[in-house]
């Protein structure tokens, strides 16, 4: 089992900056891909940012150049600074530790990221 916890969300004004923090627990060997997804209202979860487990990379066309996937191996965490923000960004944003096809994927409970106009 993998537990995760993220934190860092927050009410912001429209072009403010967050940061959230994805810290990972529990039977952790390795180091595996992570990701971070979101859900807005109404909406279905969509992938945001992921890495890989080599430092590879990617981003959903609505954030490149605005958000930022990182991680500290050593300390088996995950974050995503966010610039720029829009009230589009409104949503829970959760963080995944992708498993293997024996464990499935591990997630957070989510936090909430409010942007205002």
């Amino acid at each position: 089992q993998v537990q995760l916890v993220e934190s860092g969300g927050g009410l912001v004004q429209a072009g403010g900056s967050l940061r959230l923090s994805c810290a990972a627990s529990g039977l952790i060997s390795g180091i595996n891909a992570m990701g971070w997804y979101r859900q807005g209202p109404g909406k279905q979860r969509e992938l945001v940012a992921g890495i890989s487990s080599g430092g590879s990379t990617n981003y959903d066309d609505s954030v490149k150049g605005r958000f930022t996937i990182s991680r500290d191996i050593a300390e088996n965490a995950v974050y995503l600074q966010m610039n720029n923000l829009k009230p589009e960004d409104t949503a829970v944003y959760y963080c995944v530790w992708y498993g293997s096809s024996a464990t499935g994927d591990y997630w957070g409970p989510g936090t909430q990221v409010t942007v205002s106009s």
